[in-house]
């Protein structure tokens, strides 16, 4: 596989954590905890059904404990740090800070072996960055108080450790992607187990709710990661760290389209940011050989 064709992959992922937001919401009011243990679990049998056929498949899960706790460490740690936020902090503020992970990974992959971090990687993240900024700003934010504080160092953190998962990934390269699957499994046990601690219960009312889980568990909570995990991997980790920003334009347009939000000029001047942040960032992949 190319380079290129790995990063046309991990953009892939972009895309589908874009429609995160509006299928959460079409899911009701499951509690956090409970949804993560029951879309991974479907994220896991995503990749467990690739095995069919591949009998050799199942030795993806013999991998040393560093990669398992890189692998169940990024995926569930960001996950709960995340949800954390979203329980303590004001999502716009939570949110802002959580978008710093793609001018992380930007930066962290200057210390890869073999990378060189160029002046258009960090003028494209800074780009993105300023979009994400407007993004949120204009969606009206509810300020800081008393209490707050928790979350808003849970969603910062959250940013160092998806960038540290995704970084680390190019480092662990000889780990399969089949791997993955076995991450989202441990990830979902663990999940319903905190579940079990701090929540209560809730089941789907509605046949849509089901059909949002599912496609959330297929999708966003599934094939993304193994997506992310191939363009991490093999792919151009400086144009995903940058055209990663993306993820709220697109997840706003997604909602937007569903009726959850309304257009603005701010979302407008967001989208210019944002994508000409991105296109600067990937020059190289258009540039001639």
């Amino acid at each position: 596989m190319t380079p290129r064709a790995a990063t046309l992959i991990g953009l892939t992922a972009i895309l589908m954590w874009s429609l995160l937001a509006v299928l959460t919401v079409a899911t009701g009011k499951i509690p956090a905890f409970q949804l993560a243990a029951m879309t991974f679990l479907i994220g896991a049998l995503v990749g467990f059904l690739t095995w069919i056929g591949r009998s050799n498949a199942v030795g993806a899960l013999s991998q040393p404990p560093l990669a398992w706790l890189v692998g169940v460490g990024g995926l569930f740690g960001y996950h709960a740090l995340y949800f954390l936020a979203l329980r303590f902090a004001p999502p716009a503020e939570a949110s802002l800070l959580n978008y710093l992970w793609p001018l992380l990974i930007v930066l962290f992959s200057a210390a890869l072996p073999g990378e060189r971090l160029a002046p258009h990687h960090v003028i494209g993240a800074l780009l993105g960055l300023a979009g994400t900024v407007l993004l949120f700003a204009g969606n009206g934010g509810s300020g800081f108080a008393a209490g707050q504080a928790p979350g808003l160092i849970a969603a910062f953190v959250a940013a160092f450790v998806w960038a540290t998962y995704s970084v680390l990934s190019r480092k662990l390269e000889s780990v399969p992607t089949d791997a993955v699957a076995g991450f989202c499994l441990a990830t979902a046990l663990l999940a319903a187990l905190v579940h079990g601690m701090i929540e209560v219960t809730v089941w789907p009312e509605t046949p849509a709710q089901w059909l949002a889980i599912a496609a959330l568990g297929v999708g966003p909570v599934g094939a993304a990661f193994y997506a992310w995990d191939i363009g991490m991997k093999r792919g151009d980790i400086r144009v995903l760290g940058a055209a990663s920003y993306a993820t709220p334009l697109l997840s706003t347009a997604f909602l937007m389209l569903a009726g959850y939000a309304r257009p603005s000029v701010a979302i407008a001047i967001a989208a210019v940011l944002i994508a000409g942040g991105g296109l600067i960032a990937a020059k190289d992949m258009f540039a001639r050989r």
